[in-house]
């Protein structure tokens, strides 16, 4: 499962081998100043739709590119069983290559409660 470190200027979520193989890197950084909302999620696989390239394995495991043909585009490493985040980017923001990291992570309610003060109330 993905491990996910907030510093001073960005998010970055480091990917365990399984997803590194599926997503084709071993970790994403976004700066603080894409990320719009940031949602916890109690079943994380429910929140990535669309075309994919990647793994999925029908209610266990989504781990990959989802949206690739109509978006958003979504970076998923999502497991049934698991809670998470649901994050909404600005792909206007320099580097951004996705719209929506959709990930379960252990601590999921305390990590969004975080970045959440990170950001800002009006965020």
């Amino acid at each position: 499962m993905a491990l996910m470190k907030v510093s001073g200027s960005g998010v970055t979520v480091e990917f365990n081998g399984r997803e590194r193989t599926w997503l084709r890197r071993g970790e994403v950084t976004v700066p603080l100043a894409a990320v719009r909302r940031v949602t916890p999620v109690e079943t994380p696989l429910r929140a990535a739709h669309g075309a994919r390239s990647g793994l999925q394995i029908s209610g266990f495991a989504k781990i990959g590119i989802w949206g690739v043909m109509t978006g958003p585009r979504q970076l998923v490493a999502a497991y049934r069983g698991r809670p998470g985040l649901h994050i909404l980017l600005d792909r206007g923001v320099d580097g951004v290559e996705y719209d929506e990291l959709v990930l379960s992570l252990d601590g999921a309610e305390q990590l969004a409660e975080a970045l959440g003060q990170r950001l800002g109330k009006g965020r």
